[in-house]
């Protein structure tokens, strides 16, 4: 309200007082909004990216397509394994498959018995021979792999004697395991859509179709999943782990738009004896989802303050440790929208806790703890004095308000590293695990459906923790696929990325 100057002669001081007290509060307040408005600009600015569409396009329809040949694979490689046996006698229908071009060089394996010596005495005589030829890729090249399996006959006995057929991960498929791991790499590590894969394999000289690829990777998904599962019951097996969570894109076919699902990732804590990350693609981001994947599993939870993992603490059995990162993260974001000197303040003591944890990083957890509390204790506790009294002077709904609350109302699971020698200060390290997920959306943009969402994070768990042991990505797909089919499931752990050595070596 805006008073004629007559009317002002008139207040008595008391009431210019109370005006100017009430026009003062208004100031403060339309300041603190527009410090808001400021700073929310500034960090969209920073976080733009390009727009997708939900239109449905022609490259949204090959994913959706290589998606459901997959979908219908994985489900046909299920229902067979859950289908009676064949009565002996009775071969089940194989499809008719091309043969495989004859210009494609050829390179001759061949399989004889250990011995041609029948049982009575008498050496067999070679009497013909059956032979299979697999699909080869190095990248560039298509070659053949000729399996010869000589068939050996004793005269006297009338015996036929012939290597056994060994098994493939695609039975009765035409690729070898090279070129499975090939397509596996390409897909879920390198992020190249099936219908790109075909082209470049037309260039090479055999033009795959994505259908017949899509089958591939269905039949993988199904053939790998018992390493995931047994990956997951590693990681929970031990007491710290970091989860974090990611959106991505799914496609609804019935309509060709998509929804945001969400990708769970969970590690072991940075400090434990595991290198492994175990991805879980959920429909959505509900706190239930990350309820059922941890089960009974009872430990410190390292993880932002996403209200989702909240019920598990409230029984006791999960303890919250915060994520510090997120905490200077919102100063950061502060102090780069407006040079705040509170938040360049809380930078400052941000970076000296850090620098403490660059000292102690190779420490054992006992030296380390010790350490904290001689040298970083100090710290937080004058940070959190600092912030206490400083959260007294802003307004409530200014941005410096907010970074402050975040960290004030989280403080003990903050600072709980200060106490655990294995805790780690921050959850950049399942973070970090999360990257190469984000940058993979800007090529395949979603998931086709909910089970190819599910396949493509038990696959990249087995690609991201090979990476994390150092491992070539290729190099363990390829030698897991060879062994996986004759593989006793009782030592299946033997596979699993932290404990895998090479077929005949020592280690990768």
């Amino acid at each position: 309200m805006i008073l004629a100057p007559e009317s002002l002669s008139e207040l008595s001081a008391e009431q210019m007082r109370e005006m100017l007290g009430r026009l003062m509060g208004d100031l403060r307040h339309k300041q603190a909004i527009i410090d808001k408005l400021t700073h929310e600009n500034a960090v969209l600015k920073r976080l733009k990216f390009a727009a997708q569409s939900e239109r449905f396009s022609p490259e949204q329809r090959s994913l959706l397509e290589e998606s459901l040949d997959a979908d219908l694979q994985a489900v046909a490689e299920e229902l067979e394994a859950l289908a009676p046996p064949t009565p002996e006698g009775q071969a089940k229908q194989q499809p008719k498959r091309r043969p495989l071009p004859a210009h494609l060089p050829r390179r001759e394996i061949r399989h004889d018995p250990e011995s041609t010596t029948c049982a009575c005495g008498c050496q067999m005589k070679r009497i013909g021979e059956d032979v299979s030829e697999k699909l080869d890729y190095v990248p560039g090249t298509f070659t053949v792999e000729r399996h010869i399996r000589g068939k050996w006959a004793c005269a006297q006995c009338e015996k036929i004697v012939q290597a056994p057929v060994e098994p493939h991960v695609i039975d009765k498929g035409i690729p070898t395991a090279g070129l499975v791991a090939h397509v596996m790499v390409a897909k879920y590590a390198d992020h190249q859509p099936l219908y790109r894969l075909e082209p470049i394999f037309g260039r090479a000289g055999f033009p795959v179709p994505r259908s017949t690829l899509a089958q591939w990777v269905g039949t993988c998904g199904v053939r790998l999943q018992p390493l995931v599962d047994a990956l997951k019951a590693v990681v929970l097996r031990h007491g710290v782990l970091h989860a974090d969570e990611t959106p991505v894109q799914m496609l609804k076919p019935g309509n060709g738009k998509t929804h945001r699902a969400y990708l769970w990732a969970y590690a072991a804590g940075a400090f434990e004896d595991l290198k492994a990350v175990v991805y879980d693609f959920c429909e959505s981001r509900a706190g239930v989802h990350a309820r059922e994947f941890l089960g009974d599993w009872q430990g410190t939870l390292v993880c932002d303050d996403y209200s989702g993992y909240k019920e598990g603490f409230k029984s006791g059995k999960i303890i919250e440790a915060g994520c510090l990162a997120h905490a200077r993260r919102k100063f950061f974001d502060l102090h780069a929208a407006n040079k705040s000197q509170i938040a360049g303040f809380a930078l400052e003591q941000f970076g000296k806790i850090y620098e403490i944890e660059r000292q102690v990083k190779g420490l054992e957890a006992e030296e380390r703890k010790s350490i904290r509390q001689q040298q970083t204790k100090p710290v937080l506790d004058a940070l959190h004095e600092w912030m206490l009294l400083q959260r007294q002077k802003v307004p409530g709904n200014s941005a410096t308000a907010k970074a402050l609350d975040y960290s004030l109302n989280r403080w003990v699971a903050l600072t709980r590293f200060v106490d655990d020698g294995q805790l780690p200060v921050d959850n950049n390290w399942v973070e970090n695990r999360i990257r190469p997920i984000a940058q993979g959306r800007a090529n395949w943009l979603f998931a086709g459906s909910l089970r190819a969402g599910q396949r493509a994070a038990a696959i990249m768990s087995l690609i991201q923790s090979a990476r994390m042991n150092g491992h070539d990505p290729y190099a363990y797909l390829k030698d897991v696929l060879t062994r996986l089919p004759t593989h006793k499931a009782s030592q299946i752990e033997e596979l699993l990325p932290h404990r895998w050595k090479p077929a005949g070596g020592t280690g990768a």
